[in-house]
């Protein structure tokens, strides 16, 4: 299976690191975000990886290289203008080939086990959810215990981690250089029952702020102690 980390995005909220590092590049506990999610590809045999470019792309180029110091190999998708997630996974396609790939957003943090993942989604699209955090308590979407992801109000919501499986056939119909997000297609999908996924209640943050970003290290430090003193 092949691998794409989504790291174009301009990083606003955490201005003022980001007017002039990209966000993949944000230092937790001194190594780069984007760093946690190679290894952790690579841990689980994941070697041939995509990740897009836009914003600041020139510096994730001369940290990631080729990928060979994680026994990696890495392209690059590159865009002259943000496609936002729907037109850059959409975009990078060509590099993705013909068989389901893993999508990982650059800016969040987890212990997820991707080998959890399955190789071949019961849908279009096998979406990891996670608990509503505090910025995001409406949530995204329902799922059953059957593991179809649902519009249904009498169901919890839960919020999408920025971590899937797709099918090339979700983007069946889409424009070449088109600007578009990820949510309508993963909204349509499920309105055809094309949309499957799983609950994690381990560890994840979405690194999207300063104060976020301070927490999560705080916590992670937090954990370290625990773990040297037991």
């Amino acid at each position: 299976m092949k691998a794409m980390i989504l790291a174009a995005g301009r990083g606003s909220r955490l201005r003022p690191l980001t007017d002039s590092c990209p966000k993949p590049l944000i230092k937790v506990l001194a190594k780069p975000l984007i760093a946690y999610h190679i290894e952790n590809l690579a841990a689980v045999g994941i070697t041939d990886i995509v990740i897009n470019l836009s914003y600041l792309g020139e510096q994730i180029i001369d940290y990631v290289g080729t990928g060979e110091k994680w026994g990696v190999h890495v392209s690059y998708s590159r865009e002259e203008r943000l496609l936002e997630v729907g037109g850059g996974i959409f975009n990078a396609l060509p590099l993705l080939g013909q068989k389901p790939f893993l999508v990982v957003n650059a800016d969040i943090w987890t212990d997820y086990d991707f080998t959890t993942l399955p190789k071949e989604p019961g849908g279009l699209a096998h979406l990891v959810l996670v608990k509503n955090p505090a910025h995001h308590l409406n949530g995204d979407f329902s799922l059953r215990a059957d593991g179809m992801i649902v519009a249904d109000p009498a169901l919890s919501k839960y919020t999408y981690a920025g971590i899937s499986v797709l099918r090339p056939e979700l983007f069946y119909g889409c424009q070449p250089g088109g600007i578009f997000p990820l949510a309508p297609l993963l909204v349509n999908a499920m309105k055809e029952g094309t949309l499957v996924g799983e609950y994690y209640a381990g560890i994840w943050n979405d690194v999207g702020t300063l104060d976020r970003l301070q927490n999560l290290e705080a916590a992670l430090n937090y954990h370290t102690t625990l773990r040297k003193i037991s």
